[in-house]
């Protein structure tokens, strides 16, 4: 990753450079991490980054805790812009900031890169077909310091890394998805850690907070559509032709079910049985709560 020498105006302003540097070759691939009060997870986030031709831009939305300084201090690009929600956050992003690299990636502060794929990621980019458009890349969930292999979430392939303009992210509240404008797709061989250390409370307030956005877009559908060729737009495809069609609360005990026992979600120990609980059961369930309580409020014509 590089590091321009750069002073922080802390969480109230864009990063500036505090002296002239010399030109340098342009880095290979641009990194954008959006946060708010990551400070818990923006150094293994960044650390990851070290041996990657990279330059990094962190895109707040107010933190109130150590979060920019700890990516100025890393040699980041610290951008504040208010919380406009993830798609258009991200959009906003690619539109403003002075990319300048031939590609970009998209990291979550909770991500981290392993070292075999920053390693690939430097040797394969550079020789790349110009008809490749953007890279899938394996997501490796974490949850209580235990990885998530089973119960069908492991692998998850998600477009992560494309030719920078190639991209534009879906108009969605939730399980937005990129949209790939030109060229193909490939997938690299070595993964992406997702591990949030915030604990059970903050998991469950997320969540939370995931079902009324997934209840608003159950309740106005965008029209925008992932690759259906690609993997987002065949797990998209299974949702709405045969979960979403399915009634509601049996396909959330059908669908934990299955996670668990047919796909094996009971080999994840202690660790597993507590996130495919929550993940595939509980959650399902609360979306379902708040889309009957929804329907229910809304005015009669």
């Amino acid at each position: 990753m590089r590091k321009p020498s750069i002073a922080a105006d802390g969480c109230y302003g864009i990063a500036h450079q505090t002296d002239p540097i010399e030109p340098t070759e342009v880095p290979l691939i641009s990194v954008v991490v959006l946060t708010r009060d990551e400070q818990i997870h923006l150094s293994h986030c960044l650390e990851s980054l070290a041996s990657l031709d990279a330059q990094v831009f962190v895109v707040d939305s107010g933190s109130n805790d150590q979060t920019c300084t700890i990516a100025a201090a890393a040699g980041c690009r610290v951008i504040q812009h208010e919380w406009a929600g993830y798609a258009a956050q991200f959009n906003w992003a690619l539109d403003h900031l002075p990319i300048d690299t031939p590609w970009v990636m998209r990291l979550d502060a909770d991500e981290r890169l392993t070292p075999e794929l920053a390693n690939e990621l430097n040797t394969r980019l550079p020789k790349l077909a110009p008809e490749v458009g953007g890279l899938l890349i394996k997501r490796r969930v974490y949850f209580w310091g235990r990885w998530i292999r089973h119960g069908g979430y492991y692998p998850t392939w998600l477009l992560r890394v494309w030719r920078t303009g190639r991209i534009r992210y879906e108009t969605r509240n939730m399980d937005e998805h990129p949209l790939l404008l030109q060229g193909s797709t490939l997938r690299l061989r070595h993964d992406l850690i997702d591990e949030n250390r915030k604990g059970l409370g903050h998991w469950i307030d997320k969540h939370n907070r995931y079902a009324d956005l997934e209840v608003a877009d159950l309740l106005s559908p965008s029209r925008e559509q992932a690759d259906p060729t690609g993997p987002a737009g065949r797990r998209r495809w299974l949702k709405r032709r045969i979960y979403q069609r399915s009634p509601l609360f049996l396909r959330a005990v059908l669908y934990w079910s299955y996670r668990y026992f047919l796909r094996l979600g009971v080999l994840d120990g202690r660790a597993g049985l507590v996130f495919h609980f929550l993940q595939a059961l509980w959650y399902r369930w609360l979306v379902d709560a708040k889309l009957v309580e929804a329907r229910a409020n809304q005015p009669r014509s």
